[in-house]
């Protein structure tokens, strides 16, 4: 169920409030007095938000997603948090893909790859593949992991949380674990006719790696995480 917001301003934000409603927006827990203001993404109308609000509220305009309401998105999030570590460290502990050809047995995993790629004088490429499948999903985790378990525990946000924060959601156009697991998939197809191809644990737990962590990401309530991380309150 949907519910508009009460259309009070009505002129246009300016760049630096568009740049900031998110921090605009409160939620649970949220400090009294402070004007509940959101710039729509769309037309930068400035909505008046209720004082309590758990469902989706859309700009007055032009229909725009304002807020989204998320339940237990601090629970939930560390938890799948949590469960794409134990993921990542699954997807580069075990074998990726082993191939069987004339007795001949070769294993490989994520990092023995990028290994390969820069023997083979591909350093470009194996940076970018290092980048964007192991230092930015780790970045990103460990990133969530700092900022939700002190709120988790009740306790002040972890020194420079914001920060954090701001550099996680930053970077998560660099992780693009995706695009390595089709390339993957590809592999397997285009060499399935010159040797056996064993995919390893770490496929699967690679693979399952991509949904976790979107479903962290979805579970995620921006505006309540910036409203705990306000050191103001």
């Amino acid at each position: 169920m949907t519910h508009p917001p009460t259309p009070e301003l009505s002129h246009t934000a300016t760049d630096d409030t568009r740049h900031r409603q998110h921090v605009a927006i409160t939620t649970e827990g949220a400090v009294p007095g402070r004007p509940r203001v959101v710039a729509c993404p769309d037309c930068d109308l400035l909505n008046r938000l209720p004082e309590k609000h758990e469902a989706t509220l859309l700009c007055v305009r032009c229909g725009a997603v304002l807020y989204q309401h998320h339940p237990n998105s601090i629970d939930r999030s560390l938890a799948l948090t949590v469960a794409s570590l134990v993921l990542f460290l699954l997807s580069n502990s075990f074998p990726f893909l082993a191939m069987k050809s004339g007795g001949f047995i070769q294993e490989t995993t994520l990092l023995t790859g990028i290994h390969e790629l820069w023997k083979q004088e591909l350093q470009g490429l194996a940076i970018l593949v290092l980048l964007t499948c192991v230092l930015v999903p780790l970045a990103q985790m460990t990133g969530l992991l700092y900022i939700l378990v002190p709120l988790k525990l009740g306790r002040r946000p972890a020194w420079h949380a914001a920060r954090i924060f701001r550099l996680v959601q930053e970077v998560a156009p660099w992780g693009m674990m995706e695009v390595f697991m089709m390339g993957i998939l590809v592999a397997l197809v285009k060499l399935g006719h010159m040797a056996t191809i064993v995919p390893g644990i770490s496929v699967f737990s690679f693979g399952a790696l991509i949904f976790v962590m979107a479903a962290a990401f979805s579970s995620l309530d921006p505006p309540l995480l910036w409203d705990h991380l306000d050191l103001r309150r």
